[in-house]
């Protein structure tokens, strides 16, 4: 097992302090590489024998040897794939790595999910005035299906994976709008400033993105599922599942704020799309 694997499956037995530091090294592999310890240490807010007793655990000499091999464990893999499948891997194995590898992400987004700003965001959006959804690339889909469940709400909702109908619609913003931009890596210079544009018209911005990254500097509220994945370098894979489930989450948490009017309100729309489909028929063996 590689050095990045170890450090997903074993995250139970670090300590609290070793914890934050295999979510920081999780979230940005390549970064950590050219890290030193003490800035390493900061930017996890533990201390430096923390680190070091960190890469100990690990089966490393110190924080240079720890380096030497977390570079080695990145430059395995498929590029432009996924990390873990190889060249040579038939469709059973890369099957199996799929599945094992979202699964392995999706527990580690759990145990280093902060539930406070995910509250926090359903109180802005049940408050909202209008909301939108926006996002590019993998994430323009999970945007897309967010804002395909609240179509079935009373609150007027929008996508787009245009920047130029986004930017319109950040300019029109006011208080009491929600936007809510969606990126892994936070990085996607068009969707910041279309987030700065309606942070600056006081609109309510939450960003389902990575903590500290250029897009997060212009959110009120940032949600992170902190994800190992290297999407500069990988396909988008399990950050857009871990998304996608934080999406069905968050509509869950809105639903059950709105209350027992609103949710009778959403059987009748559910039940007037029944037309829509053909009805299930019966099997009956002769």
């Amino acid at each position: 097992m590689d050095l990045i694997n170890r450090i997903s499956s074993e995250q139970n037995q670090f300590s609290k302090s070793e914890r934050k530091v295999a979510a920081l090294i999780l979230h940005e592999p390549e970064q950590a590489i050219h890290r030193s310890i003490a800035s390493l240490a900061a930017l996890a807010e533990v201390s430096e024998p923390t680190v070091n007793r960190f890469c100990r655990r690990l089966g490393c000499k110190g924080y240079p040897d720890f380096k030497l091999q977390l570079a080695q464990s990145l430059a395995q893999g498929t590029p432009f794939v996924n990390r873990d499948i190889e060249e040579d891997d038939n469709v059973d194995q890369i099957t199996q790595k799929i599945f094992d590898s979202t699964l392995n992400a999706l527990s580690i987004a759990r145990q280093s999910l902060d539930s406070r700003p995910i509250a926090a965001t359903v109180e802005a959006l049940v408050g909202a005035r209008k909301i939108a959804f926006f996002g590019f690339g993998a994430s323009a889909s999970v945007a897309h299906d967010a804002q395909n469940k609240f179509a079935r709400f009373d609150t007027p909702s929008v996508f787009s994976d245009d920047p130029l109908v986004q930017r319109m619609w950040a300019i029109n913003s006011e208080p009491n709008d929600v936007l809510v931009c969606i990126s892994h890596t936070g990085r996607t210079k068009a969707l910041c400033e279309i987030a700065a544009i309606a942070h600056d018209n006081k609109a309510t911005v939450i960003g389902i993105t990575a903590p500290n990254s250029p897009l997060s500097e212009n959110c009120q509220l940032t949600v992170s599922t902190n994800v190992p994945e290297d999407t500069d370098q990988y396909m988008p894979m399990a950050s857009r599942i871990a998304q996608l489930v934080l999406i069905d989450a968050i509509i869950a948490g809105y639903t059950l704020q709105r209350g027992p009017k609103f949710r009778e309100k959403l059987a009748r729309v559910k039940e007037g799309l029944k037309g829509s489909r053909y009805s299930k028929q019966a099997t009956t063996k002769e």
